[in-house]
């Protein structure tokens, strides 16, 4: 790679983009304020001296500006902004300040890139976002219907929650007071509202699936057990590109699933797990994990799945329910809490994942 003549560092919004060009020769620093349109800014940026390298904060403005970045031949560092180094005594921000901050990291390699989806990856990954925004809203909204009825006096004990026995016990409820009784009704029908929304953004997933970047991943994903259409598909919405990790603890670092540590001297500590990256992966590794406790077994649904995959994935899969039932084992009869083996289960469960979409 060349090295850079021009070094540009933008502190991007929606409305306002404030650029900081470095001459990588000199090392003048110039300053320029542009409108939030992503066509100007990287008209600007490839009108500048070349080689040029920019860089920019992952935010909410998403990728746009990085791919009209890329259409004109420019360099383009999305920095993660969790690892941005900041001074702990630095108490002023503005956006001049930022942008200069950016090209001085940009100068020194001190960023961290994000990998940059292409448009379609990304619109199938705000459609599984929207479907996991729906499932939180809907789990939310239970749950005030629950306790609106604990309230009351009011309990399910007739089998498990939300089941259609549960459905059918609650129209049969009336509350005492009118205003209660329209608390619940509401309630009730918010409900109804998420789980056809859900459904529909479900339907909606999956009729995509087979002409998306994913579908060979899916299909190598679906072949462990826990992890069905809709899992994998999370999986492969957050994690993206698994061939960019070139080894399994990688990944397992990426979705937040190694222990933190504080080490000095002599002494080393290993504390909980960092909890870095998507929740939402991690959340669907640890829920996968679960299904690993009982003995290793190939059901009906699983057998399915797996018919049509390739025999190195069978047995990596078949490898991954021996390994983590063995986990499983072993922990519990160490007395450790079942919270914490799953979360162990789903660390080694994501090496396997990484595993099974490395098969050519």
């Amino acid at each position: 790679m060349a090295k850079a003549k021009t070094l540009v560092g933008l502190d991007v919004h929606a409305t306002k983009i404030v650029a900081a060009v470095l001459d990588g020769e000199s090392g003048e620093l110039q300053t320029f304020g542009m409108n939030g349109d992503a066509g100007e800014a990287a008209g600007f940026c490839a009108g500048l001296p070349r080689p040029v390298r920019v860089a920019y904060e992952a935010g909410p403005t998403g990728y746009g500006l990085a791919r009209e970045l890329a259409k004109r031949r420019v360099e383009c560092v999305v920095a993660a902004p969790s690892k941005i180094p900041r001074a702990s005594g630095d108490r002023v921000k503005t956006d001049r300040r930022d942008a200069e901050h950016l090209v001085r990291l940009l100068l020194a390699g001190k960023l961290h890139p994000v990998r940059v989806p292409g448009p379609e990856e990304e619109a199938l990954r705000d459609l599984v976002r929207a479907r996991e925004a729906v499932r939180i809203d809907l789990m939310r909204c239970r749950h005030r219907l629950s306790k609106l009825l604990l309230r009351h006096g009011i309990r399910f004990d007739d089998g498990p929650a939300w089941t259609q026995r549960h459905r059918e016990w609650l129209a049969t409820i009336a509350l005492e007071w009118p205003a209660a009784q329209a608390t619940m009704l509401d309630a009730h029908g918010a409900i109804d509202a998420l789980v056809h929304r859900r459904a529909q953004l479900e339907r909606e997933i999956v009729a995509l699936l087979p002409s998306s970047p994913w579908a060979v991943q899916v299909g190598r994903l679906r072949c462990l057990r826990g992890v069905d259409t809709l899992t994998a598909v999370g999986l492969c919405a957050e994690i993206g590109d698994f061939e960019r990790f070139a080894r399994a603890e990688q990944l397992m670092s990426y979705v937040g699933l190694v222990p933190c540590e504080s080490t000095t001297g002599q002494q080393r500590r290993l504390g909980s797990i960092t909890k870095t990256g998507s929740g939402h992966a991690r959340r669907l590794l640890i829920e996968a994990a679960w299904h690993y406790r009982p003995r290793p077994r190939i059901g009906k649904a699983l057998g399915e799945r797996q018919e049509s995959q390739p025999p190195e994935a069978v047995a990596i899969a078949w490898s991954a329910q021996q390994r983590l039932h063995r986990t499983w084992a072993r922990l519990e009869q160490r007395a450790k809490r079942r919270t914490i083996i799953a979360v162990a289960a789903a660390r080694e469960l994501a090496g396997f994942a990484w595993a099974i979409t490395q098969i050519e």
